[in-house]
């Protein structure tokens, strides 16, 4: 059985420009995802699959493996797509290049046979505050008793009409797929309600089996603007330096 890496990563972001390449501690932003995820002894390899060629040089000089893909992808599936037409695999696993704080058990979770088998399987994490579940950037989850993905929002779901002795659950940046799912994805055209919502996985939770998986104390961070950043710089430096 042979488990795949890919951390899939864009100079063009539009709210941070060249996210990837940013410092943390003297080393790119993608280096130290790729520390994290090169942790986990499941995975066989890691690899950046990437369309840009100043993040395909740092990832050379760092000695990370590196793939060149089309800079015309909409999706990071599409990118993951061509990328398994390179890199042979029963089981990709996806992990978000802007998470350099992300824990190596919680790549591991997704990591079990009748997934690599049978489903796309992502991590979602409880959600801690009103202020997280009204984000747009936070993507919420609905699931059924056996934790089968029903759909995502970036509105807060479930509605608390009648009751609200619930949780708010969001995705985390890991996602397993393997390669027919990946396949049947990029021939499959936009759903409807990817197209109203602007979430990707909306089409694989349409056409295809998708799990979820809960992660107790997730506090990674995903790094989507210079705030976050400073915030990972600092949490870095402290484990580094050994401070509370």
């Amino acid at each position: 059985m042979k488990i795949i890496g890919v951390i899939p990563a864009r100079y063009a972001s539009s709210r941070f420009p060249g996210k990837p390449l940013a410092d943390i501690e003297g080393k790119p932003m993608i280096w130290w995802v790729y520390q994290q995820a090169k942790k986990v002894k499941e995975i066989d390899e890691v690899y950046v699959a990437t369309d840009d060629k100043r993040i395909e040089a740092e990832c050379e000089k760092y000695n990370i493996k590196v793939i060149m893909t089309s800079s015309s992808h909409e999706t990071v599936f599409y990118r993951v797509q061509e990328f398994s037409n390179y890199v042979n695999a029963d089981f990709y696993i996806i992990i978000n290049g802007d998470e350099p704080l992300i824990n190596p058990n919680h790549i591991k979770a997704v990591i079990k046979p009748e997934y690599i088998e049978n489903y796309t399987v992502n991590t979602i994490s409880k959600i801690k505050s009103p202020a997280e579940t009204n984000d747009v950037s936070n993507i919420k989850v609905v699931f059924d008793k056996d934790m089968t993905a029903l759909y995502m929002s970036r509105f807060p779901i479930p509605f608390p009409n009648k009751s609200t002795n619930f949780s708010y659950w969001k995705h985390v940046g890991i996602t397993g797929i393997n390669k027919k799912s990946l396949d049947k994805y990029a021939k499959t055209p936009k759903s409807t309600f990817e197209k109203i919502e602007g979430i990707d996985h909306l089409r694989l939770i349409e056409t295809q089996k998708m799990k979820f998986v809960k992660l107790n104390k997730c506090n990674s961070l995903s790094v989507d603007t210079q705030k976050d950043l400073e915030k990972v710089r600092e949490i870095i430096r402290k484990q580094k330096t050994g401070a509370n």
